[in-house]
């Protein structure tokens, strides 16, 4: 199993068994219905992914259910702790409350003696040109985390099945006929999500 990358909080998370699409919502009815699989069945292929990332996340199954899902809130919160962690260093004196964190920054020093003299000073410079690249790559950035999203599951789950490697060609190319054409013999709740993950990327809301 693959420990998924820390991050704050999860959102909604879908489940397979096999190729099967088991369940879907909140990651703790996930991890239920997955448990339930697994009792039924303990050579039951079982995979749990994040939807917003693409991430597997990492449940052991030994125990009873409630025993199962104590010890995923106890790394769910070890993680977000870790996530938390370079957050929590003192601010210096007279520093606002504003979520300000300090980190370091390598530059050249030309670079520094332009920050340098803008309004504001450094700090300000670069936030405000963090946020203007934010605005202006907006799209951009979305197709990229759909990329990267869809190309994790597919990996995971997809990576045996015919026309594999042509969908991803697809998918990085943003052409969506080729995409469902490469992927239209997968199982169907395989194809379905990872369409549902790609979607950005082939140009659809």
């Amino acid at each position: 199993m693959s420990t998924a990358t820390s991050r704050r909080g999860r959102g909604d998370c879908t489940a397979f068994d096999g190729t099967r699409r088991l369940a879907h919502g909140p990651l703790a009815a996930v991890v239920s219905a997955a448990k339930a699989a697994f009792d039924r069945s303990p050579r039951a292929s079982l995979l749990i992914f994040e939807d917003t990332t693409g991430d597997l996340i990492d449940v052991d199954y030994s125990g009873s259910p409630d025993e199962v899902l104590a010890l995923l809130t106890a790394r769910e919160l070890r993680r977000a702790r870790l996530t938390d962690e370079p957050d929590a260093a003192p601010r210096g004196p007279g520093r606002p409350r504003l979520g300000v964190v300090a980190r370091e920054v390598t530059l050249l020093p030309r670079h520094w003696q332009w920050l340098n003299g803008q309004p504001g000073g450094a700090s300000v410079a670069l936030r405000r040109l963090v946020d203007e690249a934010r605005r202006a790559n907006v799209g951009r950035d979305r197709v990229r985390r759909a990329q990267e999203v869809s190309y994790r599951f597919m990996s995971a789950l997809a990576g045996d099945l015919p026309g594999f490697e042509e969908a991803i060609r697809a998918l990085f190319a943003g052409h969506p006929d080729r995409f469902d054409a490469h992927t239209r013999d997968w199982p169907r709740d395989v194809r379905t999500y990872a369409r549902q993950l790609a979607g950005p990327a082939l140009g659809e809301p």
